[in-house]
């Protein structure tokens, strides 16, 4: 990855801490990188951080983001409640090439007790390092934004 005007928020909960650490040490000096916690491993509530993220990507705070808990699933929830918020669970980096290219996702969500470190740091590039294709995929996500307002 080369350095990028990409603003990266990044939240866990206390499961994903430790995944979001070694993230966040791993991408520093290549984004500019907003934590927006959790800050230890003490017990606290997905709900909270994905609104947190929510804030961060509809403000334009953050141009895109990345959601750790155990599994993905809770936090990328949280995170789609918010109209603007594309979280993608991935757990292989075709789900995270495909949920840039076709899907425009802004926020890649993760799940730390179901894939490994490796194939995270994986999914992290792939899903920083590839563009959204737009065309008909465009016409797509233009119905996902539309969703709720009508």
């Amino acid at each position: 990855m080369t350095t990028s005007p990409v603003t990266l928020a990044i939240a866990s909960d206390h499961a994903g801490y430790d995944v979001k650490e070694q993230i966040r040490h791993a991408l520093e000096g290549r984004y500019e990188i907003i934590d927006l916690g959790a800050h230890s491993t003490e017990s606290v509530h997905y709900p909270d951080f994905g609104a947190s993220m929510a804030d961060a990507i509809i403000t334009g705070r953050a141009t895109r983001g990345i959601l750790i808990c155990g599994t993905g699933i809770g936090i990328s929830i949280a995170a789609n409640r918010f109209q603007g918020v594309r979280a993608a669970l991935c757990t292989d980096t075709t789900m995270a090439r495909l949920a840039r290219q076709h899907n425009d996702a802004n926020v890649l969500a993760l799940g730390a007790r179901i894939s490994g470190m490796e194939v995270m740091m994986d999914c992290v590039t792939i899903f920083m390092d590839t563009a959204f294709e737009g065309g008909r995929h465009g016409t797509r996500v233009a119905m996902l934004d539309r969703q709720g307002k009508e």
